[in-house]
């Protein structure tokens, strides 16, 4: 077998023209269909986006590379979600059994008003929107609990312990959906963890909510650093609902500027950000706020005349990343050296670094560090 890199991919879902097919063709510069009407997009549209990594061009020069090989990870722009999805309206069923394919969920959050784009709803209501999304997940993540407990219940007669285990499990993640909590926020030990994850619930999936905002508003909603502030109240509105619930991040994007952007020569989409007053697309923090909800890490390669990036998650082994390169080399490991990029380019070559001792050895057990700089020695 050869590489098995993993291509970790994140569903783009919201209400129906939020602008989710609009975001998805400026991540990828595809040509998804986008119009002004409700489930526009039914079959998902998938596209493969590179990683923004400015640290591997610099690793890719210093080591003479004739090629330079990003790390990707892959958008899907599934279909508009409406209320009943749960329940099978719209487009309900395939929408969900879509997210259930994907590591991550980006939520796509009006926060324009405008009346030419048609709301499903009739008006722009950030709270209403994302409490419409997050209750027919966690209906859709209700219904599949209650047919497991409907599966195991005639098991109970058994006697069997197993059974037993499992009904109580089923209960207390039963009990944390009649709630309305989705259960990546709720306090789940080992056990209905596993659970959650051998059924596919939607609820545990990581989730990035992107706050789609209009030009007037986007630079004022840009000030992340500062908690998100914004021109308009409806960006902090957003940010205070997910700052509530405890977790998530937030992207403030103006799709309809970044599929702007993406018509222009990289030069002449500089100069228009710069006359806008901002420093740089916001796809890019997008990208690496799915990756932090990920938990995902970067490790580099240097290897003939290819220099390259690989995305792992974290607490990887250095034989476990090793085999995403070739199953081969995880079979036969036999030692890691190991620099991290940053020490790296401070020395200005990975053979004087291993000449002044910088260059670490090390074993099966080492968890692999973002920005390590790794040549796997192995037997074949």
């Amino acid at each position: 077998m050869g590489a098995t890199e993993e291509v970790f991919s994140l569903g783009i879902v919201g209400l129906p023209n939020v602008g989710k097919s609009t975001l998805f063709n400026a991540l990828v510069r595809g040509n998804a269909q986008v119009a002004n009407y409700p489930f526009t997009t039914i079959d998902p549209n998938r596209g493969i986006v590179d990683v923004p990594d400015p640290i591997l061009p610099q690793i890719g020069a210093l080591a003479g590379a004739k090629r330079i090989t990003p790390e990707t990870i892959q958008f899907v722009d599934i279909a508009g979600l409406v209320r009943g999805a749960s329940h099978g309206e719209g487009l309900g069923n395939r929408f969900l059994a879509h997210i259930r394919e994907m590591d991550a969920i980006v939520h796509v959050v009006r926060c324009f008003a405008d009346d030419s784009v048609v709301h499903v709803d009739g008006a722009t209501d950030p709270a209403r929107d994302m409490g419409v999304v997050e209750t027919e997940l966690v209906m859709a993540d209700l219904e599949a609990v209650m047919r497991r407990i409907h599966k195991v219940e005639p098991m109970l007669k058994s006697g069997d312990k197993r059974y037993a285990l499992e009904m109580e499990v089923l209960s207390h993640l039963r009990q944390t959906l009649e709630a309305g909590t989705p259960l990546r926020r709720a306090q789940l030990h080992e056990d209905s963890l596993r659970m959650a994850r051998e059924l596919f619930l939607l609820t545990m999936k990581p989730l990035v909510y992107v706050a789609n905002v209009d030009e007037a508003s986007i630079e004022a909603a840009m000030l992340t650093a500062a908690g998100i502030a914004g021109a308009d109240r409806m960006v902090p509105e957003v940010a205070a609902l997910v700052q509530e619930a405890q977790g998530d991040a937030v992207v403030p994007v103006c799709a309809q500027l970044e599929a702007q952007l993406c018509e222009l020569a990289p030069e002449e989409a500089s100069e228009y950000l710069q006359e806008l007053g901002l420093n740089g697309s916001a796809l890019s923090e997008l990208i690496r706020a799915g990756r932090r909800v990920l938990d995902l890490i970067t490790f580099y390669t240097i290897k003939g005349e290819e220099t390259r990036a690989w995305t792992i998650r974290r607490g990887t082994t250095a034989p476990e990343a090793a085999g995403k390169i070739h199953s081969d080399m995880e079979r036969g490991f036999i030692r890691a050296e190991v620099i991290s990029s940053e020490e790296l380019l401070s020395i200005g070559s990975f053979a004087v670094a291993r000449e002044r001792g910088r260059v670490r050895t090390e074993g099966r057990d080492y968890a692999m560090q973002n920005g390590d700089v790794v040549l796997f020695r192995f037997n074949v």
